[in-house]
Formats: structure tokens, C-alpha cells, sequence
């Protein structure tokens, strides 16, 4: 596996199930935005992860694919999410990513805002180089390459308190 993230030193906490029109505020649901990278067209993706996590009982803008950087930070800054979840199809997720992450935490009121990134997150396939460990760098809280496991998402959106930074499934 390849997943990089953020840990909560406490260890995961259990996802509890959704029961209703109140639940994210009830059970400590946060408020996420999801998005693709500027050059991802793909949309299914982003609905599944939409689903995935309004399951889990939170709160979800989904602002679509081919986001340009600068609307990024504009719906951040407006929606005000406690977590950002970009996704890549394509394979550009690692340039176009850092790139965008980078941008975003350039912005002092935007430092601290939880960002990750997962999907095809490269064109090289499997015996490519993990890219988890610069994207991390770049400044991802987490990193879901395309071999992790929703079940590995899913362990990391139940998680809560402040995280501490290390790699888990390194290749």
C-alpha cells in the first residue's frame, strides 16, 4: 500500500453511522470540500467521494473537475471547509497537486487548512516511484495513491484531534 498522512497520535477513532438529517452536526460531522486538479475532467469520481463522505455524516461542496488553483482557494475561503479532498483520474494529480496545494498554503488565512489528495496520481503506473512522500512536502496533510484502499480513506476522515506527520505503507 502507499498511503501518506498525517496520523492522529490517539489512534482512529470509529466512523459511526449516519441516522438522519442531523447527524454530521450530532456526531461532529465537518464541513468538506471536494474537487479535482486544473486538468482532471472526470466527474464520477468526484460524486463518489461526495457520497462516501456525506455517508460518513458530513457536510459535502462538491466544486467539480477542471478546477483552476485560484477558484480552489476562493471556494476555501468561502465555503470555509474543516478538510479539502482533491481527487485525480488522469494521472497529473501529483504536478497539478502539489501545485495547487502549494498555491493554497501560500495564502497566510489557508496555512492551516486540511488538505489531502488521492486517486491516479501519476502516468507511470506501479514501478513508479512513490509520490506520496512530495506530495506530503508540497504540503498534503495526507496522500492516497491509487493503490490505497477506501477503507484507508475512510480510517483517515473517522480520525480527529490534531494530527502527527509520518508514512504509513511505504513501498
Amino acid at each position: 500500500m502507499s498511503t501518506y498522512s498525517l496520523q492522529n497520535p490517539y489512534g482512529p477513532t470509529p466512523a459511526e453511522p449516519v441516522n438522519g438529517p442531523d447527524a454530521a452536526t450530532e456526531r461532529g460531522g465537518r464541513r468538506v470540500l471536494v474537487s479535482s486538479v486544473s486538468s482532471d475532467s472526470h466527474t464520477w469520481n468526484l460524486v463518489f467521494l461526495q457520497l462516501l463522505i456525506e455517508e460518513m455524516g458530513h457536510e459535502v461542496t462538491n466544486i467539480g473537475s477542471c478546477v483552476p488553483d485560484e477558484l480552489l482557494i476562493e471556494e476555501c475561503r468561502r465555503v470555509r471547509p474543516d478538510l479539502v479532498v482533491i481527487s485525480s483520474v488522469n494521472g497529473h494529480g501529483a504536478l497539478d497537486g502539489a501545485r495547487a496545494v502549494r498555491r493554497l498554503r501560500s495564502h497566510p488565512d489557508l496555512r492551516d487548512l486540511r488538505v489531502v489528495i488521492g486517486g491516479k496520481l501519476g502516468v507511470r503506473g506501479s514501478d513508479a516511484e512513490p509520490l506520496g512522500p512530495g506530495l506530503v512536502e508540497a504540503g498534503f496533510d495526507a496522500v492516497f495513491e491509487d493503490t490505497s484502499s477506501v477503507t484507508e480513506f475512510r480510517s483517515y476522515l473517522a480520525r480527529s484531534a490534531q494530527p502527527q506527520l509520518t508514512a504509513s505503507g511505504v513501498r
